[in-house]
């Protein structure tokens, strides 16, 4: 059963469906929307600053989620993919966005909607990244706009892909 630990007077609260690893671990001041996942050694910890998750998200495996105090907390909207080993940092991450295999998106950066980070991306504090563009890169800097093809096949089948696995789980326990 994942930690879901209580802290400074803030327990997790989550939405309808969600899918939590066994040894996942959520912390605090975080409020998850309906259908997300959180995936084995994923962590979100709301202690120093809130966390907001939207609808359909999925942080897989290794992942880290985490503000800063009382400057930087951390928004994620619908249709998102924090894939494995990934940080966001005090961030926000608008809806349909990928953050790709062991990125880093750091304090107030704003990833727009439709949008990918790239694997190993790193993105610097402060950087706006526009609507449907792809940034990779140490630092992560714009590759190109993201077709509308891209952003279908990507952006929205991982979300839908991680929904199906998420059920694949549960219904092994029998949930």
């Amino acid at each position: 059963m994942a930690l879901i630990k209580s802290i400074r007077g803030f327990t997790p609260v989550f939405g309808r469906d969600c899918y939590l690893a066994d040894n996942a671990t959520i912390i605090g001041d975080v409020v998850m929307g309906d259908h997300c996942s959180v995936w084995f050694n994923a962590v979100i910890r709301g202690d120093v600053h809130y966390i907001r998750i939207g609808n359909n998200v999925n942080i897989q495996d290794g992942a880290m989620v985490h503000g800063t105090f009382e400057t930087a907390p951390t928004i994620i909207g619908n249709n998102v993919s924090v894939a494995h080993n990934a940080i966001v940092h005090g961030c926000t991450l608008k809806d349909n966005v990928l953050v790709g295999m062991n990125a880093v998106v750091m304090d107030h950066a704003v990833v727009g909607k439709n949008s990918v980070i790239s694997a190993g991306a790193v993105v610097l504090e402060n950087t706006i990244i526009e609507p449907g563009s792809v940034y990779g890169g140490i630092p992560a800097k714009k590759i190109k706009q993201i077709s509308k093809e891209l952003s279908e096949d990507l952006l929205e089948r991982i979300s839908r892909n991680y929904i199906r696995y998420a059920a694949w789980y549960r219904e092994k326990a029998g949930k």
